[in-house]
């Protein structure tokens, strides 16, 4: 399933308190999904790295009640306690959590209680782990566990990334490059390199850019992100961002120059796109809409359809008829 699709399940299937298990390969944004919805539906987020945890941790620790004159359990404090109404409790890398640990999170799925704790009627669980053939160090989970679940497969998608990528700022060359480059965007499987692209990871290379390294730092930092060849490749691409033309002249009507590398354009349609949002004037609106008509109609119709996709309306700007009697026909 892409992720805006796992993502609508996903809300359905908390809704209704159903347990869910997403599966999928490392740094596609599982977990990163689960706080979206968390964070959009307005309720609490718990996100418990089971692999890290010893089964007490979960179950918590016995001690003799005096008052009772009797052992019980002495909850965690990172569960939910009641305070919070609504949540989601989140238990990521489930299967590489040793059996002991999946014994104790099988009884927090199947009673939504361990111990002395019972977990909020208005909280929903999901879980998360790779898959085993995603060469990490995974326990198969016992079937009575799996048979709790509603099992979700996530796999990486290029325009839902992109559409996430524009929403959050990454930079603009990063877009473009994974336009320009699809099969850049997860290389998993096509490496062993201890160093790989994936969303998460081209998430640090965002963050290399905008920390302003040295320029003999660069590649080296990037390369230590996505792996050389690919880090050789994207820097390559991002070197014509210099040449641009000007963003605000564009936007003010002022700029007409349209570069002729593919490189160039791809980086500039993704800085165009990033530059619009909903308080974006009619006037910006339509000297960028103008603008498009002298590019080549891939890039013209790329800028239009991203735009789409964030809901901004072009209808209403006078070069609209224009750009839609020239691309009309392309846009899908």
């Amino acid at each position: 399933m892409n992720p805006q699709s796992v993502k609508r399940s996903l809300t359905h299937l908390c809704k209704k308190k159903v347990p869910v298990f997403l599966w999928g390969p490392p740094g596609i944004g599982k977990s990163s999904i689960v706080a979206q919805i968390a964070k959009e539906e307005n309720i609490s987020y718990i996100d418990l790295r089971l692999s890290l945890l010893d089964p007490t941790d979960l179950r918590g620790i016995p001690f003799f009640s005096t008052k009772e004159e009797t052992a019980i359990w002495a909850p965690p404090s990172f569960l939910p306690d009641g305070s919070q109404e609504k949540g989601i409790l989140f238990l990521d890398e489930l299967n590489t959590a040793a059996p002991m640990v999946q014994a104790s999170a099988y009884q927090l799925i199947l009673d939504r209680k361990i111990g002395e704790y019972t977990l909020p009627d208005g909280w929903a669980i999901v879980a998360a782990g790779n898959r085993e053939s995603d060469r990490g160090v995974v326990f198969r989970m016992a079937a009575p566990l799996a048979n709790r679940f509603v099992h979700l497969e996530m796999d990486v998608n290029v325009d839902d990334w992109r559409t996430w990528a524009v929403g959050v700022g990454i930079d603009a060359s990063i877009i473009a490059f994974i336009s320009h480059r699809p099969d850049a965007l997860f290389t998993f499987a096509q490496t062993d390199s201890r160093a790989f692209a994936t969303p998460r990871t081209w998430e640090y290379v965002n963050h290399i850019i905008s920390s302003e390294p040295e320029a003999d730092l660069i590649m080296p930092m990037v390369s230590g992100a996505i792996g050389e060849e690919l880090a050789a490749a994207f820097l390559g691409f991002r070197s014509v961002a210099g040449d641009l033309p000007d963003l605000d002249m564009i936007m003010e009507g002022t700029c007409k120059d349209v570069p002729s590398e593919p490189s160039a354009l791809h980086i500039l349609s993704a800085a165009l796109t990033m530059r619009v949002d909903d308080t974006t004037s009619s006037k910006k609106l339509n000297n960028l809409v103008s603008y498009t008509l002298n590019m080549p109609a891939e890039f013209a119709v790329m800028i239009v359809q991203d735009l789409r996709e964030r809901k901004i309306e072009l209808d209403h700007v006078d070069s609209w008829t224009l750009w839609m009697k020239k691309f009309n026909t392309l846009l899908h």
